[in-house]
């Protein structure tokens, strides 16, 4: 019996950039029955508004709790003084969407590049310019690149992964779903736990 492990994410969700190691083993550790598919829940629609104040407060407060929280992800917070935050993640989206149809492979080479750009070198991945930069940087063609950024169909693929995952009424980013003859299990996740994902999609496996 084969199973998919859905796993909803934001380029720009801190909380996933908290997760992503996990996430890598949880992968690395699946049952050879169950496939996992990544699927882009779209955090902040497109704005060309700077993010209020209240916001960036709020933000900030965010990532110093998830240093707390999960002790082993790094935050450069130079992000804030150095950028202009527009709370706005659909052009990452995307570029996400844009890298992956120029070859599969290229999807996670884009979203740890965005996330390395947001969180670690206090570049905006909000901003086109730096997409187009990091398009380049892992090896795309950047003229394809910036055409898919401007491509309806490309926007219409983000609009349907956002309908899917409002169909499953998923609330918030990281969120697992496992797939199983047609119905949906949710999956409780752990920071600092690979396991604990990881019993649990392999209990669901052996269940006939």
């Amino acid at each position: 019996m084969l199973l998919k492990l859905y796993y909803f994410h934001d380029p720009m969700c801190s909380w996933c950039w908290a997760f992503r190691p996990i996430w890598q083993e949880i992968v690395a550790g699946l049952p050879d029955n169950v496939s996992s598919q990544r699927v882009l829940g779209g955090l902040a629609a497109d704005t060309d508004q700077a993010m209020p104040i209240e916001m960036q407060v709020k933000l900030r407060g965010i990532w110093q709790k998830i240093q707390q929280t999960v002790p082993n992800t790094s935050f450069n917070f130079e992000f804030w003084e150095k950028c202009t935050p527009r709370r706005s993640t659909y052009a990452a989206c995307r570029a996400v969407i844009a890298a992956r149809r120029q070859d599969p492979h290229y999807e996670e080479a884009m979203i740890l590049a965005i996330q390395q750009a947001y969180y670690s070198q206090a570049r905006n991945p909000a901003d086109i310019s730096t997409l187009l930069e990091l398009a380049q940087e892992i090896g795309l063609d950047k003229e394809i690149f910036s055409a898919d950024m401007e491509s309806p169909v490309i926007h219409e693929a983000l609009l349907n992964e956002i309908a899917f995952t409002h169909t499953l009424q998923v609330k918030g980013f990281p969120t697992l779903l496992l797939k199983k003859e047609g119905a949906f299990t949710a999956i409780q996740h752990d920071y600092n736990d690979v396991m604990a994902v990881l019993h649990q999609v392999k209990r669901h496996s052996q269940i006939r």
